[in-house]
């Protein structure tokens, strides 16, 4: 094992990077027909896609139109089945491994560290789940993170490519969820402290370039074919997408409380039923070793960030604290534990970090021993998370390690 980690590394970044990206795509891909009918909030955001990309008109008011257009697109390109609506989350799911690559790396300039954090995202539940269903969240967070790390790999280089690449990237985010708006000082700061000597060129830059690929992304909407958009009522359907947004909703079996998500007391199925004459499950709940042992990470790197001042702990922690912070204070009515889906995908940045300054040359054990746990973790739960045939209607119970799980 080894000496495959020092031929692996001796290949360089990019070609780890892609080989990381290739078996994540294998593995979310695998089986992606199942289930074989609609699950969760696929009842809504299929239809809307087909709706979208077919220019037939408004559909699933409530969101921004680049998610379901590109659900529409998965299904034009690989057709109008199981398979075919989730074809296009796998991609996405795989970008976002492959931008979290470049995040650490560019961060520390490891190509270890930055498969460590590749892998973890990959073994972490939540981005498995949500690459193999088509919801609007794994397309959010891949131009989310590749964002990020467009502004990191762009500092220090000429010119304002980088920024406006970034920006768009950004902007195409909101375009997909309108939930990573207030995620804008995640990237906003690497852009203003990355470029602090002209920080007015880089904050406009990238500004201009998020809100035109924004605005972008509501072009199929002036060419519906049933009560169509016109340029000067685009700023007014964000009013309306924020009246839709922010309205009373009623009770749900699954809903949650942010402080409920860090430690996963309320994860949520999204299928559980028999299918084609057979029980089948997919259930959406994080690594356990990911996401709990990702919090310990999160505060060893504030700890020895602040002790020692090193920016890019303090920075990793800070990015975790922001984004499961800021819906404490988010108005939406009712909440999901999807909606934890960034701040989870921090943590296996958090956890590369942690290790990365932490271990030594004689225990190197210890991120091998942890990468060991996650994949056996999910290897565990994967038959409740790919929709494995299950014995009978009560084979969950051996998954609900907590008695709050539903």
């Amino acid at each position: 094992m080894k000496r495959l980690v020092e031929r692996l590394e001796a290949l360089g970044p990019w070609p780890v990077a892609l080989i990381l990206g290739l078996v994540a795509g294998l593995l979310f891909g695998w089986r992606l027909g199942d289930p074989a009918q609609l699950m969760f909030d696929e009842v809504y955001y299929v239809p809307a896609g087909r709706d979208t990309f077919g220019l037939v008109g408004p559909s699933n008011e409530e969101h921004p139109l680049l998610a379901k257009w590109l659900i529409g697109l998965s299904i034009a390109l690989f057709g109008d089945t199981p398979a075919g609506w989730r074809a296009l989350a796998v991609l996405a799911g795989s970008g976002t491994v492959l931008a979290l690559f470049a995040i650490v790396y560019r961060l520390l300039r490891d190509t270890r560290a930055a498969a460590t954090a590749a892998l973890l995202a990959t073994l972490n539940q939540m981005l498995f789940v949500q690459a193999r269903i088509a919801m609007l969240e794994v397309f959010a967070g891949f131009f989310l993170f590749a964002s990020m790390a467009l502004l990191l790999w762009g500092q220090g280089r000429p010119g304002r490519r980088w920024l406006v690449a970034a920006g768009a990237s950004f902007g195409l985010a909101v375009g997909a969820k309108w939930s990573v708006l207030p995620l804008l000082p995640l990237p906003g700061l690497i852009a203003l402290l990355g470029w602090r000597a002209r920080w007015l060129e880089a904050g406009l830059s990238f500004g201009s370039a998020a809100a035109l690929a924004y605005l972008a992304t509501f072009l199929p909407a002036l060419l519906y074919t049933t009560d169509a958009l016109k340029l000067d009522t685009v700023l007014g359907w964000q009013a309306h997408m924020f009246e839709l947004q922010t309205r009373p909703l009623a009770r749900h079996t699954y809903q949650s409380t942010p402080w409920q998500w860090p430690l996963m007391t309320r994860p949520i199925w999204y299928l559980y039923e028999p299918v084609r004459g057979v029980q089948r499950g997919v259930f959406l709940v994080g690594n356990p070793a990911v996401m709990w042992g990702g919090l310990v990470a999160v505060l060893a790197c504030l700890w020895s960030g602040l002790r020692e001042r090193k920016p890019v702990l303090v920075g990793v922690a800070a990015a975790w604290a922001y984004a499961f912070g800021i819906w404490l204070v988010i108005p939406k009515k009712i909440g999901f534990f999807y909606y934890y889906y960034i701040p989870g995908l921090i943590l296996p940045l958090a956890l590369a970090v942690a290790f990365h300054h932490g271990y030594r040359s004689k225990d190197r054990w210890l991120p091998a021993a942890f990468l060991g746990l996650s994949f056996a973790l999910f290897a565990w739960f994967y038959p409740i998370l790919s929709a494995l045939p299950l014995p009978n209607d009560r084979a969950f119970e051996r998954w609900m390690w907590l008695s709050t799980w539903p």
